[in-house]
């Protein structure tokens, strides 16, 4: 391989690189700004983070594909790249833990929900009120919560 084709490849990975730090800081803002939008119960600011985390996700995935795709035709290892995916690794593992900890906040409001509902409807803890079809599930019947 030449050394400007090596040198070509090189930047191409550095370029790449560049993009997922980028992608990576963005999807850590977005679970931050999910976060919030849990503290807030903003369902709207959910959904859009949602959807902006989906992107993130995919952009990753097309980024590491390069990545792996150019390392296999580098063999120099460059210091520079090996510190910037260090970094990369780094922030996708704090990513890693803010998914969980939102995607716990998300279970433990949803269980809530699921104990109200089946107080409202005099079922017991954990049975599901709705069927796969979304409509109530019959044998349920309320019960008075209080009598005057």
């Amino acid at each position: 391989m030449g050394s400007r084709l090596l040198a070509e490849m090189n930047d191409a990975l550095s370029a790449v690189l560049a993009d997922m730090q980028g992608a990576v800081a963005d999807l850590d803002q977005v679970l931050s700004d999910e976060r919030a939008a849990l503290d807030r119960a903003d369902a709207d600011a959910l959904n859009r983070a949602g959807e902006r985390k989906q992107s993130l996700m995919h952009q990753l995935e097309q980024l590491d594909g390069e990545r792996l795709q150019l390392t296999q035709n580098i063999d120099s290892h460059n210091e520079n790249h090996q510190q910037t995916w260090s970094g990369i690794l780094k922030t996708l593992a704090a990513c890693q833990q803010a998914n969980q900890r939102n995607g716990d906040i998300v279970e433990q409001r949803l269980q809530h929900v699921r104990r109200a509902l089946s107080v409202l409807t005099g079922g017991k803890d954990e049975v599901n009120v709705y069927n796969p079809a979304g409509k109530v599930r019959g044998g349920f019947r309320s019960l008075p919560l209080a009598q005057a």
